[in-house]
């Protein structure tokens, strides 16, 4: 469903390469995955889709791929996904310059309809790191160099996806054999911690409602920097020092429990670029982050 209209235009560029990847053998399929388009300038898409109801990836593949995947989640508070200002945007530095394969996730929000409650974003990015990981010889990908890049919200299903190694739905198919976890994490002005003052409210107030847990025990569960260790995989942090709206705390918080377990981590804070900014509203010195990512992720060995 389009919410606007007469923006076939505007969706043209991402969607006519894209590849849809299906993570589940079956969805629930009946409403949902309202998808707005909030741009008129059909140079810039900034597609949102609402009660996903059928998560799948976006694969975009470069012409020449250099081995090299990521998982990108978008961020939308864990009330929207935000399909093209922190997905598709990307697609010509890390894409088309750069030779990674790109998958951006369409996953389900924090739901009780959700078997899997407040873990349904988690369940849906560990399952498409498996298919990532299970198809990467035939998508010219070494499953040892694959990614995960979240922002805001998906910054905190990015977090958990890296140190939360246990499933988080009971496995359907062979795939779920595979490792889900990624080789490393960039995670874009992030929402981290549920500790008062530090927490996004609208983040941490979806994630309670969708559980049937006591507060407290669900809050510790899914504050990601409570659970960094020796297996988390090498971090990327970035945020600017001004977001009113994710306290750059929470990139802090995430930086310094990864020197507490020795995972190496590169922290890059600016002092202005307010929240949201993507690849499209970085200006400045901040404008550099897509090639510092990209020289921080050339710079990594492969996962043994």
């Amino acid at each position: 469903m389009l919410a606007a209209s007469g923006l076939s235009a505007v969706q043209a560029a991402p969607v006519a390469r894209e590849q849809r990847i299906d993570l589940w053998p079956a969805a629930d399929a009946a409403g949902g995955d309202r998808v707005t388009e909030r741009s008129q300038d059909p140079a810039r898409p900034d597609r949102i889709v609402e009660d996903v109801r059928t998560p799948y990836l976006a694969m975009y593949a470069p012409a020449r791929p250099n081995g090299q995947a990521l998982l990108v989640v978008p961020g939308g508070g864990y009330a929207r996904v935000v399909l093209d200002k922190e997905g598709t945007a990307l697609i010509p530095a890390f894409v088309d310059a750069a030779g990674i394969t790109l998958f951006v996730l369409r996953y389900r929000l924090p739901d009780r309809r959700h078997a899997e409650g407040p873990d349904a974003p988690l369940a849906d990015a560990q399952r498409a790191l498996r298919i990532i990981r299970a198809r990467a010889g035939d998508d010219g990908i070494d499953p040892a160099r694959i990614g995960v890049m979240g922002f805001s919200a998906g910054g905190h299903v990015a977090a958990r996806l890296a140190t939360h190694p246990a499933p988080a739905y009971t496995p359907v198919d062979a795939i779920d054999r595979i490792d889900g976890r990624p080789d490393f994490a960039l995670l874009i002005y992030p929402v981290i911690s549920m500790r008062d003052g530090l927490a996004h409210a609208g983040s941490r107030d979806r994630l309670l409602a969708a559980s049937d847990a006591p507060a407290d025990l669900a809050l510790a569960r899914l504050s990601p920097e409570r659970h960094v260790d020796a297996r988390t995989p090498p971090l990327f942090l970035l945020h600017a020092q001004d977001d009113p709206t994710v306290p750059v705390g929470n990139a802090l918080a995430m930086h310094a429990a990864a020197l507490t377990a020795s995972v190496p981590a590169s922290l890059h804070v600016f002092p202005t670029g307010g929240h949201g900014f993507g690849v499209r509203d970085a200006h400045g010195p901040l404008a550099r982050w897509p090639h510092l990512a990209l020289d921080w992720i050339d710079s990594l060995p492969p996962r043994p």
